[in-house]
């Protein structure tokens, strides 16, 4: 049977009861076999139904809820990596690091400790857009976000960096990523970007860079563009998830059918940069 003929209602009820399974027995860190068949399906029918339901597949959706759950053991106890390898199922703690550079972009250790080796500097400046905050170490820019409240902008900022040390100052990679906001770009210099990300989320925004001022590109596009043309979802999580606006290009994502779409800043703002795209790019500063 290359199908599988059944209605939509039915189908919804396997998969809801295939995730109570995989959340129920995720400590044994169950096979695709094992899961299909709790289900009453073949692996083949089974993957396809469940990706298609979920926009994940039922390993990488087995692997997300591990690390939610290492993440939760790793900050409300003492626990250390191997005990919390232990707890999640795993073997040891090396696939515990492998799986959280993949999907959290940084070690077991480095979240344990909230960010405690990392010095940000940020500042509040004014753009054409807004207010934005901007937050980088030594290394680049890691935050260009526009804000409404300063206040609550930097306590969600504490928030994804706990333990971080900041110091409220001013350097050249705030000062270079502003000339962007300028209609002159002649002094601008390469800007260098330190980012928290998975891998995937990182190969979506590396290709936002290569999209030029006067295009848009879609979700499908960009999931083409990355190898990925299944993963139109999963691209569309990893653009919203974009923590540097503007020099980062998500806002020349529109839908399929034309529509703008959503916009983390909000789709005002979103129609505002396409008309600042628009007038930028009939100047000199493109000129060969």
């Amino acid at each position: 049977m290359d199908r599988i003929t059944e209605s939509r209602p039915k189908a919804y009820e396997r998969i809801a009861k295939a995730i109570r399974y995989i959340e129920t027995n995720f400590q044994n860190q169950p096979d695709l076999n094992e899961v299909a068949s709790a289900v009453n399906l073949s692996a083949f029918h089974f993957q396809r139904l469940f990706t298609e339901w979920t926009g994940l597949s039922p390993k990488k959706f087995l692997q997300h809820l591990s690390v939610a759950h290492a993440k939760s053991h790793l900050r409300q106890s003492n626990a250390s990596l191997l005990e919390t390898a232990f707890e999640v199922g795993f073997s040891g703690p090396s696939r515990l690091h492998d799986l959280f550079v993949t999907i959290e972009a940084m070690t077991p250790g480095e979240y344990k400790n909230e960010g405690a080796s990392l010095s940000f500097d940020y500042e509040i400046a004014e753009t054409p857009m807004g207010r934005v905050l901007l937050a980088s170490t030594s290394k680049g820019l890691s935050h260009l976000t526009f804000i409404e409240s300063e206040a609550e902008a930097l306590d969600a900022f504490r928030q994804e960096f706990p333990q971080a040390k900041l110091r409220e100052a001013s350097n050249t990679h705030h000062e270079n990523a502003l000339k962007f906001f300028r209609a002159d770009w002649s002094t601008l210099e390469r800007s260098r970007l330190h980012l928290k990300a998975s891998p995937f989320q990182l190969k979506v925004w590396q290709c936002l860079l290569h999209v030029p001022t006067d295009r848009f590109e879609t979700y499908g596009s960009l999931a083409k563009a990355i190898d990925k043309p299944k993963a139109a979802r999963a691209v569309g999580s990893a653009v919203g998830a974009n923590p540097v606006a503007y020099l980062i290009p998500c806002h020349r994502v529109i839908r399929a059918n034309g529509e703008f779409g959503g916009y983390r800043w909000g789709v005002n703002r979103k129609k505002m940069l396409i008309s600042w795209d628009a007038s930028i790019s009939h100047t000199s500063i493109f000129s060969k």
